[in-house]
């Protein structure tokens, strides 16, 4: 349905069309105005805002004033004043304006819009690669810190990232080597310069691309004899794992801290459900956000962590326990990277995470884990001789570590209808967070 958003409207306020003075004009990528509306729009504008390509690519009235975006301050003073004086008003924009576009930042300063939107330049990249995209996550990495679009590319199977010169497909793909991944890129959409290049990660990596361009982020499509990584049921195979609820980093539906028998595991070697729900609160995922599970046994914390929407590595150093997280990742339908190996070892070269949860690899994998930094790390430890060792470490490190013990005891049903109380192992769950730097956004 069309409208403007209830968040949008202040209380008692009815935005009516003869109130609006500013008219957002998508432009396709081919440079023109499809929208039918916009010809009669632009032909009554008195100042018209834009790139200069935009400008260049309308045709605007005699008389009519323009200003080139550049700086927004500018741009946004010679609109202030348009609205106060009622002059009409029209900004160029490429695709769809509300679709990480200027619509917010006009929204955001108090202008009355009446928004006549293009297809989206993710629309069209979709559209050329002969692809549906109703599951699919669409990030940027355009004026931003690129590394939560990169994580919700690792983390999801059907991912459009919106580039930006450093911050393109050879960055992105760069950081999703180790990933299975297979990319789409666009460049030059709708223009005669347009190209569509189907890659991997590693190809990309190396490549020099023309800007602008979009990027599609899609999971290799799993063997025909295993389930498709966050996949519902009936989806198709064009884009993996798409989920059939239209929700791709919705917490899941079936809930976390899952039982025990909900994963495959050896002689009880699990997080237990009350242990893991404290963890996977504390380590904080969600998307665009990097998790290392290190010691990951049955992989349960990493996985919820991905059910969740993080994008999340596994390393464990057991070769039966690799193949066990494996099976659980498949089986609860997420993609998790497993790196076999033992910490601290097998940390060397892996992607700076934002959150560590360390079960396993002693204080000598948490050493290296504190030395690279992330913002947080959670620690699970059975043992209460290892607890002050572990704090001072962090501490050491400057991190603000406090930490608790877990004692659950479960019902257990007895004969004739009475219940029992059956003590679960104690542990001790530590958590360490790093004062944030000057400007850091969490």
């Amino acid at each position: 349905m069309g409208g403007v958003p209830p968040g949008d409207v202040p209380p008692g306020r009815v935005t009516r069309a003869a109130d609006v003075a500013v008219t957002v004009v998508g432009i396709d990528a081919g440079g023109a105005p499809p929208h039918p509306a916009a010809a009669d729009a632009l032909a009554g504008a008195r100042l018209a805002v834009g790139a200069a390509r935009h400008l260049a690519a309308v045709a605007l009235p005699a008389g009519c004033a323009t200003v080139t975006l550049g700086p927004f301050a500018p741009a946004l003073a010679r609109l202030t004043a348009a609205v106060t004086a009622g002059t009409p008003t029209v900004v160029l924009a490429s695709g769809d304006p509300g679709l990480f576009g200027i619509v917010r930042r006009l929204r955001a300063e108090g202008m009355p819009l009446r928004v006549l939107p293009a297809v989206s330049s993710v629309a069209a990249a979709f559209a050329r690669a002969g692809l549906p995209w109703d599951g699919a996550a669409v990030v940027s990495a355009h004026g931003r810190d690129p590394r939560p679009a990169l994580n919700a590319a690792r983390a999801l199977p059907a991912v459009a990232v919106l580039t930006a010169p450093g911050a393109g497909a050879a960055e992105i793909g760069a950081g999703l080597v180790g990933w299975p991944r297979r990319l789409v890129v666009a460049e030059h959409l709708g223009t005669p310069a347009e190209r569509i290049v189907e890659t991997t990660p590693q190809a990309a990596a190396g490549t020099a691309w023309a800007d602008p361009h979009v990027l599609l982020s899609l999971a290799d499509p799993p063997p025909a004899d295993q389930p498709s990584p966050a996949a519902g049921p009936g989806t198709g195979a064009a884009v993996a794992g798409a989920r059939a609820d239209n929700q791709p980093a919705a917490a899941p539906a079936g809930g976390w801290a899952l039982p025990e028998d909900a994963y495959a595991h050896r002689d009880s070697m699990i997080t237990k459900a009350e242990v893991r729900a404290l963890a996977v609160a504390r380590l904080r995922p969600r998307l665009g956000r990097l998790v290392w599970d290190v010691g990951a046994g049955s992989g349960s914390v990493g996985i919820e962590c991905a059910l969740l929407g993080a994008a999340v590595i596994a390393v464990e150093r057991d070769p039966d326990a690799v193949d066990l997280v494996r099976r659980n990742a498949a089986a609860h339908r997420v993609d998790v990277r497993v790196v076999a190996g033992a910490a601290p070892a097998a940390l060397a070269g892996l992607p700076d995470p934002d959150a560590v949860f360390v079960g396993g690899g002693g204080l000598a994998a948490l050493a290296t884990v504190a030395a690279r930094r992330p913002a947080r790390v959670v620690v699970a430890l059975a043992a209460l001789d290892r607890v002050a060792p572990a704090l001072d470490l962090l501490r050491g490190h400057g991190y603000r570590a406090e930490g608790v013990q877990l004692s659950a005891a479960r019902l257990a049903d007895l004969p004739g209808g009475s219940v029992r109380l059956a003590a679960t192992n104690p542990v001790f769950v530590l958590t360490a967070d790093r004062p944030p730097s000057p400007g850091e956004r969490r």
